[in-house]
């Protein structure tokens, strides 16, 4: 698409993310997405089955589950572990837990079983408001911090550090807190918006702030990891944020699955990093992931839902139909993609779809049929037209056809 065609104020004043950042991607749905009260933990097939398609995208790092949470938990994390290191994929799995030793040793159990020793989220609750409930100090949480990691790294595990609540943790704890963490052997550090709270300005004072207080003072290669939930619908502003700051990795769910609201949806981050040219893989197969975990879960995909969703690439309004269709006529695909939506729908497999209802125009009409290979008789059209506009919702292809006097090929 020619650049003179569409003026970008987005990059007004230079790009937020320079094109060519390094940005990985750690999927939470099959651990932190089923800790939604409302979904169902889908089998072992239908889990391994998501696996693939996360693979297909290109996914780095996948949380395959918490081991210390039961007997059914530890089976699966251990046949998803054999799964990923069976098929030989290229993502890395990851297990998480607690900062309890039961936790960490089940961890532990786990990497002997597969054979492999596999990166260790540990969790820990930071906050001053999480301190006052629990009655913790924040000596408590540094000694805890450092056994903990510790534990996990003489056992020969990368661990992961997570400090639950970063974004409403006051700095002195954050600096004490991941210093102890990194000094203990910990080489990556995850800041958690568990509730949502941060803004975009937030996520990347956060972000800032860590990098330049805690890991370039330390002098040790650490990755610096994004996890947003979505409690004020900023989850996916606040991870491009967070990366503008310098985050190396940002983390998602399928379908925004999570505790309450959910976590950063992994679709719109997908979509966010490919037009931002962060990415450039194919994600033609990013549809299917979402409706296999829709399936998988028992969540229902809304029709509106960005890019994935029934209607994101379907119109029935005859000014946006008319728009298409002559952009078609011109044999422009990016050009019909590009009209009427800021989300080109061929760079993930997809397509416009024009429908026929009571806001369409003759241009729905004569598109429709000739995509569905029939010639747009002015009578036929007359016909069909009539209908929609003394219809209360879109026509139905069998009430088309028989308009048409045709029927379906």
């Amino acid at each position: 698409m020619p650049d003179e065609l569409i003026h970008d104020w987005n990059t007004f004043a230079g790009p937020e993310i320079l094109p060519g950042r390094r940005v990985t991607l750690n999927d939470e749905t099959l651990r932190d997405g089923l800790q939604n009260p409302s979904v169902r933990d889908p089998s072992i097939s239908e889990k391994i089955e998501i696996l693939h398609l996360m693979e297909a995208l290109g996914i780095d790092l996948v949380n395959i589950g918490l081991p210390g949470a039961g007997p059914r938990a530890l089976a699966d994390t251990v046949a998803l572990a054999r799964e990923i290191y069976g098929s030989r994929m290229r993502m890395r799995p990851n297990v998480g837990g607690r900062t309890h030793k039961q936790d960490i040793q089940a961890m532990i159990d786990v990497c002997e079983r597969v054979g492999h020793p596999m990166e260790c989220a540990m969790f820990l609750g930071s906050s001053p408001i999480r301190r006052l409930v629990e009655d913790w100090s924040v000596d408590h949480l540094r000694r805890t911090t450092e056994e903990s990691v510790k534990f996990a790294a003489d056992a020969g595990l990368p661990v992961m550090y997570v400090t639950e609540d970063t974004t409403r943790t006051d700095p002195e704890t954050v600096v004490a807190l991941y210093s102890s963490a990194i000094r203990a052997g910990a080489r990556a550090i995850v800041l958690a918006d568990t509730v949502g709270h941060a803004t975009p300005r937030g996520a990347f004072n956060l972000v800032k702030f860590v990098i330049e207080n805690v890991v370039e003072p330390s002098r040790e290669k650490v990755r610096v990891d994004w996890h947003g939930h979505n409690d004020r619908g900023l989850a996916v502003a606040n991870s491009l944020a967070a990366i503008a700051a310098g985050a190396h990795q940002v983390h998602g769910t399928a379908l925004a699955l999570g505790e309450r609201v959910g976590n950063t949806p992994m679709e719109l981050l997908l979509v966010n990093l490919r037009l931002f040219g962060l990415i450039d893989r194919d994600l033609s197969q990013m549809k299917k992931y979402s409706e296999t975990v829709a399936r998988a879960t028992g969540t229902v995909i809304p029709p509106n839902y960005p890019v994935i969703g029934q209607d994101a690439f379907r119109t029935a309004t005859g000014v946006h139909a008319a728009a298409i269709a002559k952009a078609y006529k011109k044999g422009d695909l990016h050009l019909a993609n590009a009209i009427y939506s800021g989300v080109p729908a061929h760079l993930f497999g997809l397509e416009q779809v024009i429908e026929i209802g009571p806001m369409s125009g003759r241009s729905n009409v004569i598109f429709w049929l000739e995509k569905h290979g029939i010639a747009p008789a002015d009578d036929a059209v007359d016909r069909i037209l009539l209908a929609a506009k003394q219809s209360s919702r879109i026509l139905t292809e069998d009430e088309i056809l028989a308009l048409a006097g045709s029927s379906a090929q």
